[in-house]
Order: C-alpha cells, then structure tokens, then sequence
C-alpha cells in the first residue's frame, strides 16, 4: 500500500513539474481537457455527490442488467426509491458494449428508461464504458446463475479478452459503441460525468489496457460531451495512472484501505487541485465503512460512492477471495446496504448515511 502511494506521488509531482492540467486531448482536436477552473466551477454547482455503484439485485452483471429480455424496470424503480430515501444523488453504473453489439438501440431506449426512473428518485448517475475486472469472457442472451457466496461470480470484463488480441477489428467496433452512446447522451443534463474505464490493467492486463485507455479518452474527446468525463485512480502502475490523472477533467479513485491510509491518499490526489470523487469505496471487513470513511470524505468535499447497494445476484455481501458456498448470509457484509426486503444489514449505518446526508 505505501509502494502504491508513492507511485501515485511521484507522478502527481511529475504532473505538476510539468504544468500539465492543461493537457489537450490525445488527438489534439475536438474537445480538450478542461481546465481547472472549468473543473472547480462544475463541482461548485454540484451538491455533495452520494450514491453507489449501483446494478439491481436481479442481475448477474452488466449484460443482465441491460439486454431487453432481462432490463427490470420495476425493480430499479423500487431499489431507486430506497435510495433516494437515504439521500443519494448519483449512482455509479456500468455499461454493455455487448448489449450494444446486438441491440443498440435497445440498450439507448433501456438508458433513457433508466434516466427517466432516476430523474424521478432526484439522482444524476455517472457511466462506466469499459472493465478490466472479474470473467473474461461474455456472451449474449442467458447469464449464468451465481456461484453460491461467491463474490461478483457472474460478473464480466469488457471487452471479452479474447477480443482483445485483434485490435485491428477491436477498436473500430468499440469507437463505434462509446461515440453512438456519448453522441445519443451528451447534452443529457440528467447524466452527472461518463467514467471510460474501470480499473485498467487489473486482472493481469497490466499495461497492456493503456492503449484502449487511450483510445477511450480519444473517442471521447471527439464527441466532446457537455459532461466531465474521467478514469479512477486505482493501482500502482504507473504509466497507467499518470495518463489518469492527466487525462480526466475530474480525478475519480477507488479506495477500499483504512480511515488513515485513505487520508493519505486525499491528501497527495488534492495537490492535482481538482475535485475529487471517491468512486469504489467500503468493505466492511477492511475497515473502510460508512462509519469511518463517510464523514472524512463529507468532511473534505469529495463525493462518495460505496460498491453495492442491495443484496443480489452479484454476491458481493462476501468478500473477494473467500467463498462461502455453504453460508447464506455471512456474519458481515462485505459490500451492500439493503436486503431485498429493503431491511438495511445495519439499522445503524442507514441512520448514519440519513444524517450526513440530511435525509
């Protein structure tokens, strides 16, 4: 963890050395970075940004949460409602360039649906475009059921890997999927910020992810959508971080470490003098809890958004690494909020996150 710091310091300093903030987009064309003051004044007109990383607990992962045969209305309208009651005002949400692949239209009219419901429950969602993280490949059409107390089991990386290894047809089809999307949504004022890539480089990419993350922020810069757009801080590659916190017009980071270790982090992402939003954050088990971590980021003007909100298919009530296959409910929850009755694991933080958010 404190390699991980470090990395991140010496390229904020590298940044910084190098009056960087200013960078222009990748091509040099269409839209460009915003400033910092373009920056500062979009965060000023926002409230403090509350929410999660949000998929209803009737999908397995992004692809059952979209496709036609599967997008459940009724029960993103119900989850919504829980969370407005909290007193959330975002939602972090991923996409499916595989959904798009068969029905994009399909998957525009489910968006808007989405927006639509959201709107209603006074909550602006941000985007999530691609993810390196958990099953390599996807398909269409009928997921499979979870593994039992096996966390994210059904959950898939996109694109599918084995797509990756022609890029030649790989990229043309994914520029294709990020700029029907930004195009179709970027003057939609109920959409907070598009997040482009989630955890690049993780499960073994590496740096082999650079070259999409490029690309992404690329084709986003083509569209030039009126809402910021960023890629979260999460590991220690370098290369990969310092072309993060170079390229987004707002830093996002994920960070699941202990109360102190998180305020380091704060403390070296603050020198980049941009607003921050903590996109991933609390694992119970980690002692990064609403408790600990919620008041700090409150405190600091950084917005907060947890992973998980009800209990579901994902399984992410247990912990990464520790299958439970045996266990219906561990004794702690890993991640999420609510049962699917809407009974809260925990009275006590429902009545904290009420009070912080004057809910």
């Amino acid at each position: 963890m404190k390699k991980r710091y470090l990395i991140i310091l010496s390229t904020i300093s590298i940044i910084l050395i190098f009056n960087s903030c200013n960078t222009p987009s990748p091509n040099g064309q269409k839209g460009t970075r915003w400033t910092e003051q373009k920056a500062a004044d979009w965060y000023s007109t926002q409230p403090w940004l509350v929410g999660c990383d949000y998929i209803p607990a009737s999908a397995i992962n992004q692809i059952e949460m979209w496709q036609s045969s599967t997008f459940d209305a009724p029960q993103i309208e119900k989850e919504l409602g829980w969370a407005e009651g909290l007193g959330f005002n975002t939602m972090r949400v991923y996409l499916s360039s595989v959904v798009w692949t068969h029905e994009a239209a399909q998957l525009k009219a489910n968006m808007d649906s989405f927006l639509t419901i959201a709107e209603k429950h006074h909550i602006r969602p941000l985007f999530v475009f691609f993810d390196d993280c958990w099953n390599t490949e996807s398909s269409f059409g009928i997921q499979p059921k979870p593994n039992p107390g096996v966390h994210n089991s059904g959950w898939v990386q996109d694109p599918s890997v084995s797509l990756r290894k022609d890029t030649t047809t790989l990229y043309p089809q994914m520029e294709a999927y990020v700029k029907d999307i930004l195009t179709t949504f970027k003057a939609d004022q109920r959409i907070l910020m598009w997040d482009l890539y989630n955890e690049p480089g993780n499960r073994n990419h590496d740096l082999s992810s650079l070259p999409l993350l490029k690309k992404v922020f690329e084709w986003a810069r083509d569209v030039n959508p009126s809402q910021p757009i960023s890629s979260g801080v999460w590991n220690q590659m370098a290369p990969i971080t310092a072309f993060q916190l170079n390229h987004s017009d707002v830093i996002t980071y994920h960070n699941y470490s202990n109360q102190e270790k998180h305020q380091t982090m704060i403390d070296y992402l603050k020198l980049l003098n941009r607003p921050l939003i903590c996109t991933e954050y609390m694992a119970r088990k980690n002692n990064s809890t609403f408790e600990t971590i919620m008041p700090m980021l409150q405190k600091e003007k950084i917005g907060a958004i947890n992973w998980g909100f009800v209990s579901g298919k994902t399984n992410t009530i247990f912990a990464w690494g520790t299958p439970l296959p045996d266990v219906k409910e561990p004794q702690v929850w890993f991640h999420d909020i609510f049962r699917q009755d809407g009974t809260p694991f925990d009275s006590k933080e429902v009545a904290l996150i009420r009070s912080l958010t004057k809910k």
